[in-house]
């Protein structure tokens, strides 16, 4: 959360900052369980997926989530909204 955190702030300035930060506090902090790890090993062979995205995308697959992202690793992928990044 400090990344985001200071991504934001360096980059969109204080006010989005601390706008994202009240959204991410709305959110569940999961524990990594054999289940999670298990299905992220799977999608990450079959998608070819760096460890973290497939970790995120498990989770997401196992409590009905959607991600939204601008990772292009996910791009294409069932239960993601991805939006490339502005240039």
């Amino acid at each position: 959360m400090v990344e985001v955190a200071r991504y934001l702030y360096r980059e969109r300035g204080e006010h989005e900052a601390l706008q994202a930060m009240a959204q991410m506090r709305q959110g569940n902090v999961v524990d990594i369980d054999i289940p999670i790890v298990m299905r992220a090993a799977r999608l990450g062979k079959e998608h070819q997926l760096p460890l973290a995205d497939s970790l995120v995308l498990a989770t997401a697959r196992l409590y009905d989530a959607v991600v939204w992202t601008q990772d292009s690793d996910f791009e294409g992928l069932d239960g993601v909204r991805y939006t490339p990044k502005k240039k």
